[in-house]
């Protein structure tokens, strides 16, 4: 069946291409969103239930351990992802899912692996934390790039986002170079393009469907700014990295 581009956002990206976490999909996005925004007070009461008594957790394998380090995989992969799309850097997002996977590559109980599982996360959570904190000082700014965030699905500008935020365009716009050193438009484009990279190398959507599900104008303006941001068109560019990220 074919997808429908318009309805493809990057939050559909990762749970289709995780599907196999079968807890609700709205539980999910909660739990991921508030390690994304370093919530960790948030987290910890989250945290109380444990990794290896969670409903929903398919079955991967007739190994009740095996079974669960496959969810613990899938897991850390999905922090991974928010966590960039949420302002770490790539190479120290992968870094960390790398290792905790072998941790928990290593774990003999469900105990010890629920026990990885929770420190991974308050990790995560904690240097999100300290990178928004860092960042960027303003409520207002920071209020900005949640929805910048949670909106790269749809074409922003800065009188939609000064809406969003009750500042003047002419103020906002001042206020977001001040803090991030980007302009609005730069700062989109941006973290459309590291999204789009994710994807490129972790899903098998179209170019063409990707370009689309990030409101992008045209396949061919999505071509030329990759191109000029990292000297390959996204063709060229899934060649090079597609599967290389080592998480699944």
């Amino acid at each position: 069946m074919k997808r429908s581009k318009s309805t493809i956002s990057y939050h559909e990206f990762l749970h289709r291409e995780y599907e196999l976490f079968h807890a609700p999909y709205q539980s999910e996005t909660d739990f991921f969103g508030t390690i994304r925004n370093g919530n960790v007070r948030k987290l910890q009461i989250l945290l109380k239930e444990p990794f290896h008594k969670k409903e929903g957790l398919g079955i991967l394998s007739k190994d009740p351990i095996q079974n669960l380090k496959y969810h613990f995989t899938i897991t850390t992969a999905m922090v991974a992802r928010y966590c960039i799309s949420g302002g770490m850097g790539q190479a120290e997002s992968f870094s960390l899912s790398d290792y905790y996977i072998r941790l928990s590559d290593e774990a003999r109980s469900a105990t010890e692996i629920t026990e990885i599982h929770d420190e991974m996360c308050l990790t995560y959570a904690r240097r999100m934390r300290l990178i928004r904190k860092n960042a960027v000082p303003s409520p207002s700014i920071r209020m900005c790039i949640d929805y910048i965030y949670e909106h790269l699905h749809i074409r922003m500008t800065v009188s939609h986002l000064s809406h969003v935020t009750n500042l003047s365009s002419t103020y906002l716009s001042r206020l977001f170079k001040k803090e991030t050193g980007m302009a609005v438009s730069e700062f989109i484009l941006n973290k459309k393009l590291e999204t789009a990279k994710a994807m490129l190398a972790d899903s098998s959507y179209s170019i063409a469907e990707i370009s689309a599900s990030l409101a992008f104008p045209s396949q061919s303006y999505f071509s030329n700014v990759l191109k000029k941001e990292c000297g390959l068109t996204p063709k060229k560019y899934r060649d090079r990295y597609a599967g290389r990220t080592g998480l699944l």
